[in-house]
């Protein structure tokens, strides 16, 4: 199996490249950031020159779907593979997820519903995974364990510099900015339904558009307004505010590590470290952290994020937000530990804390169960089988 590789610096293509080369895959790494994921002259060039060198090659592969590539491989009528980290992803509005050149993966199942109807035999469902080998062979020195042992740690950002709605909320009338406030209010109380888009309609999104600064998509999009606005914009915006919450609930009462680029003054409690590499520092956090939690970003309405497979993955002890896929794929309170509310998630890391073996033991479920069903090395045979390539 020949596959070339357009990687763009996502944060799990090292794990996937790694995984490729235990499976012993003939793969031709192509690295190049592209000006546009539309339309950049010079990299649709150099890749259209490295289809041509490996004539033999069976796909290309990319992580999250790049309309780009898919222009080229139409050309040459080579399949197209890609797989779904982000969640919004905005080229998945793009036209070109119409080719029959694509298979296109998507780890999200609310996702996978809203852009499979465009393209049904072409676009899949596929949840995400984790380089387990490597984050095998990571252990701890004895150096690391001082810098990084902690009872809790949550590694990410807190979606403050990501939100656009930061930018424009002083420019929104009274009455929208408030029904806006009341709309995360209310979603911060409620786990695994996202009713954020539900909740808004065509017409209050369009007003709500005049305000936002927008630029539009290229022509060849579907701009779908009200679930961009409901994504980008309040999604976002009830992630920053969740985290927040969250993490000043637990720093209030427990001793909290948090690996963050994100501006973190207003949590006066929290022990912020600064930023931490994805590859090189976070596997150490995971496994010198009797907790680990994950907080998932709104726009993933029902899937599980990459962080839960890494955490799982590494060996960590893992309390998440309850997603509606988890079950599908973990037992709760045997492989992960789920919370439903504030209180709940407080509760439980308290007790937690206070009983090492349970916390042990269900670390090690979660562990085994994804190096046996979840790693890059399972996924990977099963994407291209799905794909018509294996």
């Amino acid at each position: 199996m020949k596959i070339i590789f357009c990687r763009w610096d996502s944060i799990c293509e090292e794990g996937i490249t790694n995984a490729m080369k235990r499976l012993s895959y003939d793969l031709v790494l192509f690295d190049r950031y592209f000006d546009s994921v539309d339309y950049d002259v010079n990299y649709l060039n150099a890749l259209a020159e490295e289809i041509q060198k490996n004539p033999d090659a069976d796909c290309v592969f990319s992580v999250n779907f790049q309309p780009i590539i898919a222009r080229v491989c139409k050309v040459f009528k080579l399949p197209y593979i890609s797989w779904t980290v982000d969640c919004p992803q905005f080229q998945l509005y793009s036209e070109t997820i119409d080719y029959s050149t694509n298979r296109i993966f998507l780890f999200d199942y609310a996702q996978y519903e809203r852009f499979s109807p465009y393209n049904p035999n072409c676009i899949f469902y596929m949840p995400l995974g984790c380089d387990i080998d490597t984050w095998d062979s990571i252990k701890p020195t004895a150096d690391e364990h001082k810098r990084y042992d902690c009872d809790i740690s949550f590694v990410g950002s807190l979606y403050s510099e990501k939100t656009r709605y930061n930018s424009i909320e002083k420019e929104l009338p009274d009455e929208m900015r408030g029904y806006v406030d009341g709309l995360i209010n209310a979603q911060l109380n409620v786990y695994g339904y996202n009713f954020i888009e539900d909740s808004i309609s065509d017409e209050w999104a369009d007003e709500f558009k005049k305000y936002a600064g927008w630029v539009p998509l290229a022509e060849d999009y579907r701009e779908d307004i009200r679930a961009i606005v409901a994504d980008t914009y309040i999604g976002y915006k009830c992630t920053e505010q969740e985290r927040i919450r969250i993490l000043t609930a637990i720093s209030d009462k427990f001793k909290m590590d948090l690996w963050t680029l994100s501006d973190a003054s207003m949590i006066p409690h929290i022990n912020n470290r600064g930023g931490a590499d994805s590859n090189n520092m976070m596997p150490q956090i995971i496994k010198c952290s009797k907790i680990n939690l994950n907080l998932t970003n709104k726009p993933i309405k029902t899937g599980l994020p990459l962080r839960i497979f890494d955490l799982m993955g590494a060996g960590g002890f893992v309390i998440s937000n309850y997603q509606s896929e988890i079950p599908e794929y973990f037992n709760p309170g045997e492989d992960i530990v789920l919370f439903e509310s504030v209180p709940d998630l407080l509760d439980k890391i308290g007790y937690y804390l206070e009983h090492e073996d349970e916390r042990i033991r269900i670390a090690k479920n979660g562990y085994e169960k994804v190096k046996k069903e979840h790693s890059y090395d399972v996924r990977l045979p099963k994407m291209l089988e799905i794909a018509g390539l294996a």
